[in-house]
């Protein structure tokens, strides 16, 4: 019995349902400000449970004590992001509010600063926060794209769908699963592609600036991308170490999880 009182989930469960339910708001929040549509409606809805959903599962796998400081950031720049997509989504039927979807992007991007420092500055760092947070800020990335892409073009998905196909890419080569070495090159890239998106989805430049800084952005990610994919190429062989001893810590936690149910 006291191994399963030194891992309760409920207060997991509660932040989690406290962030779906922020989500819910927001989304009111823009039904009632700019009448959203169905579209937008059911998007967001959509989001907020699949974030709820895959958190939830991501939190009972990593057995975390407590959702951390840090993490409540992350989930909050989830819920803005939540509200950029169901822009998005409503933009294909009629024309969006600019000005809320840069100010919730806007916002979004900032946080992706804070989150980390937070962690940092309370030791809560964790590998399902950093996950969580690599995560929001993919896709938020690929739903700007997408609706960067209604006025310069079905190439700018690209920027949005890199990242996706590498993590497809990597189910079917092991060596692409390897860990990466810290690098600010590829942090300033990452952050990069927000930043000129956001730009260029705003109107503030006239559209060859913007569609010149779009192609500039994909370089960027491209080379970055190839920079990291070059580097687990060369270190290949010690892949095969490292899923070795991920299965191990894997094996021990189902057995924690196992001893834990039958002490209860």
């Amino acid at each position: 019995m006291a191994l399963n009182n030194a891992y309760d989930m409920r207060p997991l469960r509660h932040e989690t349902a406290v962030g779906a339910g922020a989500q819910v708001l927001l989304l009111a929040l823009l039904g009632t400000a700019i009448g959203l549509g169905p579209a937008g409606w059911l998007t967001g809805l959509a989001f907020a449970v699949a974030t709820w959903a895959v958190l939830t599962r991501a939190l009972r796998r990593s057995w975390l004590k407590s959702f951390g400081a840090a993490n409540r950031v992350t989930l909050a720049r989830a819920t803005l992001v939540g509200g950029v997509t169901a822009l998005v989504a409503d933009s294909f039927e009629s024309p969006p509010p600019v000005t809320v979807l840069v100010a919730l992007t806007t916002v979004a991007l900032i946080l992706d600063a804070v989150d980390g420092q937070v962690a940092r500055r309370t030791g809560s760092a964790s590998a399902l926060g950093a996950r969580f947070d690599m995560e929001v800020d993919a896709f938020l990335i690929l739903v700007l794209s997408v609706y960067v892409a209604t006025s310069l073009g079905p190439w700018v998905l690209l920027i949005g769908a890199l990242r996706y196909a590498f993590v497809a890419a990597a189910r079917i080569l092991p060596w692409l699963r390897g860990p990466l070495p810290p690098s600010t090159a590829r942090k300033t890239v990452a952050a990069l592609q927000g930043i000129v998106l956001l730009v260029a989805g705003a109107g503030i430049l006239p559209r060859w600036p913007a569609f010149a800084a779009v192609v500039v952005a994909l370089g960027l990610l491209v080379w970055s991308f190839g920079r990291d994919i070059g580097w687990l190429w060369r270190v290949r062989g010690g892949v095969a170490a490292v899923e070795t001893a991920e299965e191990t810590a894997e094996g021990t936690a189902q057995e924690t999880a196992e001893a834990v149910r039958q002490a209860a």
